[in-house]
């Protein structure tokens, strides 16, 4: 993506089913689950490389051995860093203890991580400290183990001053104001009130301390205890934990927004952000991998037992759409059609802007991630090619000499690779000038392949601020001297902040709500700023379901082609001595490429949750204000 653009997050969970030494039997090592995990994680780096954590349990331990490993790092390649650490205090162990290699139960015993239940997490930074203590999995410890909690997750809340009051409310005393410190003290409270509850009554059936302890795991209902703590949620979340005993579980929000996906076998039970993670790294087919439905959790019992529960009532599915554009990774067999499509359905209007003149506009993308909508939108550039050569040929009939025949089949797309990104800028740099500086540095162009008569087409994921384009992109392919550079972002225009993950919590960081800003201007209707934030102001005392979204009034007099054309104008300046128009997606075309993620909030306002319509007039009500702090 060529704005710089972050997202909250990846996990994996691997339970084994069988015991290690079945492993080390069938695949020759009893460290079968952390390779797995690696691989797991490795291929969900797309979704975050500013941290990562692993935590494992070992099962049936006896009372004196730890059972309980975790490691995080904020190193600049974490993934491989809290391997490298893994793998470095198992030769050690090694090193010190021959005689554990081919000893399982010594294996298990004595070195960490060898366990039967692991959580992976890899995390980007877009909110709160980038330290190690930020990054997940978060462990909440007691001396009971069925107490023991340990948390990760893919999710962002967008009420959490009423879920942290709620916390005091039962008396309790959190160590943080995070979403993910809040969401683990409620779900371990009623963690703790359950265990309390099931103890007792083993008390009374005439049970000891120690005869009661796998009672209570058999006896503890998780998705109770989810159902209890999960009651006032708002956000889009994926949400796992692992239970000191070996129960586990993973939570879906009941919008299905955050992606969630599982696996299991006879071996294995499985559960990521992608499916193609767990196809790749399982090698299994794409019609075994399960998609978790809206509000439903993944129960995985100590016993191995797998349950689904709907812990939560699901609503109007609205799965996050950026996933299907950008996040989410393109081999996925859907995700890869819906990418191409996303091309496919931009076509119409690229070649209204080169007036249907092919031969004279090469065709390229910008960044990576872009190139299978770019496949998409050449399929139809070549159909639209043939349909002419076609009609050429047909035209012409007996006349054409052979020499014309072939001139005329030989046209197709050109299709040329403009820009190239030979450095990766680092996402600690957060400060907009270093960031301005360094983008400006971070592409290079090919010369040689554009004529002064061409007009130029780079499609793109989308278009969320603008920066890089202007900044570096635009100046950048204007050094080429195209007549026209027409940029054709895959997304329609994002217009609004993201409150469930995606780094996008500022309106008056976004081009569209810049360029409405304008539009007001010139059309003399800037007062409807004031309106808007005055309308805004009066909603803050009502509780969220009555909450409606009137940012929106600040679009509404405009079309989508008046803002595109704003933006077009915003984003290129008097140096640039090419026409320069920008091209967005159309809700509509969205939707019939990708028509089972309907999650369209930051381009339509349509929030899937009641706490989004708040998160936006808060938003607004920071813009008019002057106050650079995040609305939720």
């Amino acid at each position: 993506m060529s704005d710089a653009l972050k997202h909250e997050c990846g996990i994996a969970v691997i339970r084994l089913l069988k015991p290690l030494e079945y492993y080390k039997e069938k695949y020759g090592s009893a460290f079968y689950g952390v390779n797995k995990m690696y691989l797991m994680m490795e291929k969900q780096h797309n979704r975050g490389q500013d941290g990562a954590g692993l935590a494992s349990i070992k099962l049936d331990t006896k009372p004196g051995e730890r059972y309980i490993s975790r490691v995080r790092s904020v190193a600049q390649q974490p993934i491989q860093d809290i391997f490298a650490q893994i793998n470095d205090r198992v030769n050690k162990e090694f090193k010190a203890h021959p005689e554990y290699m081919d000893d399982v139960a010594a294996q298990k015993k004595n070195i960490p991580y060898v366990g039967e239940l692991l959580l992976g997490h890899v995390r980007y930074g877009t909110f709160g400290k980038n330290s190690v203590e930020s990054v997940h999995p978060f462990l909440r410890q007691n001396n009971w183990m069925h107490r023991n909690l340990i948390m990760a997750g893919n999710f962002n809340m967008t009420n959490v001053k009423e879920l942290f009051a709620n916390l005091i409310e039962l008396g309790q005393h959190p160590k943080e104001y995070t979403d993910t410190i809040t969401i683990m003290e409620k779900i371990g409270h009623f963690l703790d009130d359950a265990v309390s509850k099931i103890y007792k009554d083993l008390k009374k059936e005439g049970y000891n301390k120690q005869q009661a302890s796998p009672l209570i795991a058999e006896r503890l209902k998780v998705a109770k205890i989810l159902r209890r703590a999960a009651k006032n949620w708002d956000g889009g979340y994926a949400m796992a934990g692992l239970i000191g005993h070996g129960d586990s579980f993973v939570l879906r929000d009941p919008a299905g927004i955050r992606p969630t996906y599982y696996y299991q076998d006879d071996e294995i039970v499985v559960v990521a952000s992608e499916r193609p993670v767990i196809q790749t790294v399982f090698n299994v087919k794409f019609e075994d991998v399960k998609e978790l439905g809206p509000g439903q959790a993944i129960i995985i019992k100590k016993s191995g037992e797998v349950r689904l529960k709907q812990i939560l009532e699901p609503l109007e599915r609205k799965s996050c759409s950026f996933e299907r554009i950008y996040f989410s990774r393109g081999s996925d067999a859907e995700i890869y059609q819906e990418r191409k499509m996303l091309g496919k359905l931009l076509m119409p209007k690229v070649l209204e802007a080169i007036n249907n003149d092919t031969k004279n506009t090469v065709f390229s993308y910008i960044p990576n991630t872009a190139e299978t909508s770019f496949y998409g939108m050449v399929e139809t550039a070549d159909a639209f090619i043939n349909k002419t050569k076609t009609a050429a040929i047909l035209n012409g009939q007996r006349s054409l000499s052979a020499a014309k025949v072939k001139e005329i089949l030989s046209e197709r797309a050109r299709i040329e690779k403009i820009a190239i990104k030979d450095v990766k800028l680092r996402t600690f740099i957060t400060e907009d000038s270093s960031r301005d500086d360094l983008v400006a540095h971070v592409y290079d162009v090919t010369y040689g392949v554009i004529k002064p008569t061409d007009n130029l087409v780079i499609i793109d994921d989308s278009i969320v601020r603008g920066t890089t384009l202007k900044m570096s992109i635009l100046k950048m392919l204007d050094r080429l001297s195209p007549k026209k550079i027409i940029v054709v972002s895959s997304a329609p225009q994002i217009r609004y902040p993201d409150c469930y993950g995606i780094d996008m919590a500022n309106l008056e960081t976004l081009v569209a709500f810049r360029a409405a800003l304008e539009l007001l201007k010139d059309a003399n209707s800037y007062h409807i700023v004031k309106d808007v934030y005055n309308k805004c102001i009066e909603q803050t005392d009502l509780d969220d379901k009555h909450v409606q979204n009137f940012v929106k009034e600040i679009y509404d007099p405009f079309t989508d082609e008046q803002i595109s054309d704003k933006i077009s104008e915003l984003l290129s300046d008097e140096s640039i001595k090419a026409e320069v128009k920008i091209i967005f997606q159309p809700v509509e075309n969205l939707h019939k490429a990708c028509p089972e993620h309907l999650g369209d909030w930051y381009f339509t306002g349509n929030y899937p949750t009641v706490g989004g319509n708040r998160v936006v007039n808060r938003a607004f009500i920071n813009f008019y204000e002057g106050n650079n702090e995040r609305a939720y």
